[in-house]
């Protein structure tokens, strides 16, 4: 019977939730929002369809993450979200439960990780599997982790860095800060609240991110029309912003990433640290896309460091692969619940 099990992988972050389906690669990549009616208690939206409402609901709904910092910060609702995801992935009309694979942040604790099996469990899952995101974004990235050699992985996500260092399998050294996309987001609206005295949502922030964001000063500088509410007048207003104020406005939160880079190898024995020199780091996650942020690490760390092929979904590539070879990465595996 096992033979007929469904299996399915969830990079369960605090942005966005992708599921991968072995066979068929990644088949959802959907915001991680609800949308909830306050009157009723009920879901209204998931996914795309509630990112839209952000900022934009009326006083009887409210849309929110219920991810915080690559943890579950509202239970309920991230049920909710995983059943809702697991039916979309699967179809409507499938009877058999699956096997389901979830990520967590490398510093998770052992109540924070039981958390996410019982929440999956509860969605319709038949067995929970939980492992670490550097571990599967390693996999995902395609490096040989089994090999008795040292891989420093950096995934930058939304709501956490995760670094680690990874040798036979298993972690060696690691740490995770809440210092990454939405940090970075916060950074840049702060930012233009000061120097422009414009009030800015989350989406706008990421928008200016994506477009014209760096690392690293640059000499052609890309300019990006932000729009936003006037503080002062309280009326709508555009205004101009260019690369180099923003590698100003993010400078803190990329030197906590670096700090967190730092204080892993630290921790690293010198054997696994000569590998890492070799072959550099590799960093992977949606985060680690920002411009010349290679180059940064580079500057700080003297170590070269380079972007993952799919960074994005290298976190949900390596749950289907693990799955698929569930022998191989057994030692990988945190914890699993029948």
């Amino acid at each position: 019977m096992s033979f007929f099990v469904r299996k399915l992988g969830i990079d369960l972050g605090t942005a966005n939730t992708l599921v991968f389906l072995p066979g068929k690669g990644i088949v959802l990549n959907e915001p991680s929002v609800v949308a909830m009616s306050l009157t009723t208690n009920q879901v209204v939206a998931v996914g795309l369809e509630a990112k839209e409402m952000i900022g934009k609901t009326p006083d009887n709904i409210v849309a929110y993450r219920p991810m915080k910092d690559g943890v579950i910060a509202d239970y309920k609702v991230t049920e909710a979200m995983l059943r809702y995801y697991i039916r979309k992935a699967l179809g409507r009309f499938n009877i058999l439960k699956p096997d389901v694979m979830v990520s967590v942040p490398a510093g998770v604790t052992s109540t924070e990780r039981r958390a996410v099996i019982e929440a999956t469990v509860k969605a319709g899952a038949r067995n929970a599997y939980v492992v670490k995101e550097p571990i599967l974004a390693a996999i995902g990235a395609g490096i040989p982790i089994n090999e008795a050699r040292g891989h420093m992985v950096v995934d930058i996500g939304g709501g956490t860095t995760d670094v680690a260092v990874i040798s036979l399998g298993g972690i060696v050294a690691s740490t995770s800060v809440k210092y990454a996309g939405n940090k970075i987001d916060q950074a840049i609206a702060d930012y233009i609240k000061k120097t422009f005295n414009l009030a800015i949502g989350d989406k706008t922030a990421e928008e200016v991110k994506i477009k014209i964001g760096s690392a690293v000063a640059v000499e052609e500088e890309l300019a990006y029309t932000i729009k936003g509410r006037d503080y002062l007048t309280g009326l709508p207003r555009p205004a101009e912003i260019k690369t180099n104020e923003i590698v100003k406005a993010i400078d803190n939160e990329l030197r906590e990433i670096i700090k967190a880079i730092k204080v892993v190898f630290q921790d690293t024995p010198p054997e696994l640290s000569a590998d890492i020199i070799d072959h550099g780091i590799m960093m992977t996650g949606g985060s680690s896309l920002l411009r010349n942020l290679p180059e940064l690490v580079f500057r700080r760390t003297g170590v070269k460091a380079a972007v993952a092929d799919d960074a994005l979904f290298c976190v949900a590539k390596g749950t289907g692969v693990a799955l698929e070879h569930l022998r191989v990465y057994k030692k990988s595996i945190l914890s699993k619940r029948y």
